[in-house]
């Protein structure tokens, strides 16, 4: 486990921490298709969050996208880098996942985030940061739209509709499992979102979330416990 400080110079106020992504958004990169669905890795990373002692864990896991066995895993601790804001939550989250995938003894490919990319008020959430900070192809792929509008896709696994703020796509609503409740899928860099979608539903064989975020969920919050526990519960 790897751990991490506060970079020097990162942002302290909401005022620079929107300065930043207004000065990083013009870098996204959506031109491109991205990697082929069920070829080579994709890798999950996740965050969990001890408010009280002020501690962030972060996951990054790595599947073999044709078969989603672990190929490998890292995690990385930190204080928590910026207060609660919401549209600002990467700043809270960078420098820990960041660790956590420089950690990786492989190479990473696709990067699944918890959370959004272009699907974002500011159009430059944790996929598309994470994505312009490392060159990395990255996707977000939320629980919830966040503030943005969509239709209910149609019932059948495989569904989607647009979700839109104003007339503008900004990801889609996606059905991974029959009749059950969509995520909600946004290009972080690099990846088309027909792309991002046939990503998502490559790693949604068995459950409504991606297995990288399922697995990288488990092991940054047993990160966390092992980080905030008494060393007397794991032998320290």
């Amino acid at each position: 486990m790897t751990t991490v400080r506060v970079p020097a110079g990162w942002p302290a106020t909401e005022e620079q921490a929107r300065a930043v992504q207004d000065e990083l958004r013009g870098r996204v990169v959506l031109d491109e298709p991205g990697p082929e669905p069920g070829t080579g890795h994709v890798t999950g990373v996740d965050v969990a969050y001890d408010d009280e002692r002020d501690v962030v864990a972060a996951a990054a896991v790595v599947l073999d996208a044709a078969t989603l066995r672990v190929v490998a895993e890292a995690t990385a601790v930190g204080r928590i880098s910026f207060p609660y804001v919401p549209g600002l939550l990467a700043f809270r989250e960078i420098p820990t996942v960041l660790a956590a995938l420089d950690a990786l003894p492989c190479p990473p490919g696709l990067v699944v985030c918890d959370g959004y990319g272009l699907a974002h008020p500011r159009r430059f959430g944790l996929a598309s940061h994470l994505g312009v900070l490392t060159g990395l192809p990255t996707i977000g792929v939320a629980k919830n739209p966040f503030t943005f509008v969509h239709d209910d896709p149609e019932a059948p696994r495989g569904s989607s509709s647009p979700l839109l703020a104003g007339s503008e796509e900004v990801g889609r609503a996606l059905r991974t499992r029959d009749g059950v409740k969509p995520v909600f899928v946004s290009v972080g860099h690099r990846v088309s979102l027909p792309n991002a979608c046939a990503h998502t539903l490559a790693l949604t064989p068995a459950y409504r979330l991606p297995e990288t975020t399922r697995r990288a969920d488990a092991l940054c919050r047993r990160a966390l416990r092992e980080a905030t526990a008494p060393p007397s519960e794991y032998g320290a």
